[in-house]
């Protein structure tokens, strides 16, 4: 019995090893791919939580100057994110918060620049980016640039403020009919609760094309 059992033991035991040395070093390979696999993603996100945590430093550190007022400690804060987190949604958020400071601080050229990297690198933030960028070359009469500008806004969601824009340029180069038509389109997609909808309404009404609604009613005398 004894006999019979070692038997099927040096059995059981010469297939595996027959297996293992058929096997072996495919399964050794898979088991260290996907024990590299896991440090490696393992370390992406320890890699990933140390940038974002570097770069809300760098952010606070921006918002704090923007709030002072202090424009060189903000223009370095964010040429430090623009160089070292460029894909982060903090870079384009401290870009617009130093543009904000830079124009305010009478520094038109830096703030475009500002406004120029978010609108070609700031994901989410590009359409903002391209309407004060508009604006601001608008202020500048670079109203062919603030056409391009305004061009690249692609989402329905900015279509109001890009025809309040346009309307702006028309009237700027004497264009009226242009700037009221402009002008209704900005009014029309506009929600009614919204205070920059009365600006658009008085720009209307100055050129002699107040809104249907806006008119005062007249009282019909019995």
């Amino acid at each position: 019995m004894a006999s019979h059992l070692d038997l099927e033991e040096q059995e059981q035991l010469d297939q595996l090893k027959a297996f293992w040395t058929q096997y072996g070093n495919l399964i050794t390979w898979v088991i260290t791919l996907a024990l590299l696999a896991f440090a490696g993603w393992t370390g992406w996100g320890w890699w990933q939580r140390e940038q974002a945590a570097k770069a809300t430093a760098l952010y606070d550190t921006l918002e704090a100057a923007e709030k002072a007022g202090d424009a060189e400690k903000t223009n370095r804060a964010f040429a430090d994110l623009k160089e070292r987190f460029p894909r982060t949604t903090y870079a384009a958020q401290g870009a617009l918060l130093a543009a904000k400071l830079q124009f305010d601080k009478g520094q038109a050229d830096n703030a475009r620049a500002s406004l120029t990297w978010v609108a070609e690198n700031g994901a989410q933030y590009r359409e903002v980016a391209k309407l004060r960028l508009a604006a601001l070359q608008i202020d500048a009469k670079e109203y062919d640039a603030a056409i391009k500008t305004l061009d690249g806004i692609s989402s329905p969601d900015y279509a109001a403020l890009v025809a309040d824009r346009r309307g702006d340029i028309a009237l700027l180069q004497n264009k009226p009919d242009v700037a009221k038509a402009e002008y209704a389109k900005a009014y029309a997609g506009l929600d009614k609760q919204l205070d920059y909808r009365k600006l658009v309404e008085a720009k209307l009404t100055s050129l002699g094309a107040a809104p249907a609604e806006a008119e005062p009613k007249t009282e019909v005398k019995q």
